[in-house]
């Protein structure tokens, strides 16, 4: 016998020697448990699916972090500043 089919039977032969009053609480948390479950699947492909989507590391820029300020200086307008239309 398998691991998980004696982790099952010790569930169900636990479940059995439940009060009928705690039979609610059981189900309760087993859908919780379910939740948890079905949640951490679902925020890892939102994660994933938000990484792709921001294109986050696939940057061509090397040691962007020590180049910052060079980087800012060539978006920088000198005369306009940050706007990007020149007619202002």
């Amino acid at each position: 016998m398998d691991t998980l089919t004696k982790n099952r039977a010790q569930i169900i032969e636990s479940i059995k020697t439940l009060p009928e009053d705690s039979l609610a609480e059981l189900i309760n948390f087993v859908d919780y448990l379910r939740y948890k479950a079905t949640e951490k699947e679902s925020q890892k492909t939102s994660a994933n699916f938000l990484l792709s989507v921001a294109g986050l590391g696939n940057s061509a820029e090397k040691d962007v972090s020590e180049r910052d300020e060079e980087i800012l200086a060539n978006e920088v307008d000198p005369i306009r500043g940050w706007s990007r239309n020149s007619d202002k």
